[in-house]
């Protein structure tokens, strides 16, 4: 079983990329749902603060700029007494999509965390990470977290995202969201970066802004202005109530075009 995963994992690298990072330093093209990178380096499967996880199914490969605060996260989690973070998806060794998985994690500027805060998480060999599963912190209904899995340290692990340098947004699912808005205190301007979206019940999905200096690396908007605790969260909800729900938004069933930089870095040796 083991040695099928890592086939798979294999051939669905393939298909989006070569399995090495292209050579030469740290360049960003194209936008959120079309992109890649040269120069990108890996997440280390085991850091201070941090495990890789589901490394057969999984890919680690980032811009520098990005991985080192991922790292930094970790170990300010670490003195926040949280546990080790379980470190998802960030992007290919060289970026393009994840094929069949997220329809953004194309640029090396993506990472998905788990909403995992209940330790011990003692180091596992890398074997071992493979059968974690992740637990939904949304309730059934959508509309709320369970209040017997929510802890003080969700809150303490998502703001620390959100306030990460050169962070831009951090999607949570619409429930987590509008837990945080009834119950952060204090200091709440670092709300606004916290975004509303679809699934994301026990994952956070960082976006960093383009790293400076990459000029080919097209910006998202930035959030509106506010804490997002409003009708625009609201309207979420709402959505439940429909007959119909919208569905969440499917990865696109094939590769979108990317530049023709991008083809180039694929193509590099």
């Amino acid at each position: 079983m083991r040695l099928l995963l890592l086939l798979g994992a294999a051939i669905a690298c393939t298909a989006a990329g070569p399995l090495t990072p292209a050579p030469g330093p740290a360049r960003i093209v194209g936008t959120q749902g079309a992109g890649c990178i040269a120069g990108a380096v890996r997440l280390p499967d085991t850091a201070p603060g941090m495990q890789t996880i589901r490394l057969s199914r999984s890919t680690f490969w980032g811009h520098p700029f990005v991985i080192a605060s991922l790292q930094t996260l970790a170990l300010q989690a670490r003195a926040a007494g949280l546990p080790d973070l379980y470190m998802n998806d960030i992007s290919n060794p060289r970026g393009g999509p994840l094929l069949g998985i997220h329809a953004s994690h194309m640029r090396g500027v993506d990472a998905d965390v788990w909403l995992d805060v209940v330790g011990p998480h003692p180091v596992l060999p890398p074997a071992q990470r493979e059968d974690i599963e992740p637990i939904s912190l949304v309730a059934p209904d959508g509309r709320s977290v369970v209040a017997s899995l929510w802890r003080p340290e969700h809150v303490t692990l998502i703001r620390l995202a959100a306030t990460l340098p050169g962070v831009d947004r951090v999607l949570v699912n619409p429930a987590i969201k509008r837990q945080l808005c009834n119950v952060v205190t204090g200091d709440r301007r670092w709300l606004r970066r916290v975004r509303p979206w679809y699934g994301h019940a026990s994952h956070m999905h960082l976006h960093f802004s383009c790293p400076a200096g990459q000029g080919e690396c097209g910006d998202q908007a930035p959030p509106p202005a506010g804490e997002g605790c409003d009708a625009t969260l609201q309207w979420w909800f709402d959505q439940l109530d429909l007959p119909s729900r919208p569905a969440a938004p499917a990865p696109p069933a094939r590769p979108p075009l990317l530049p023709a930089a991008c083809r180039a870095i694929m193509a590099a040796p």
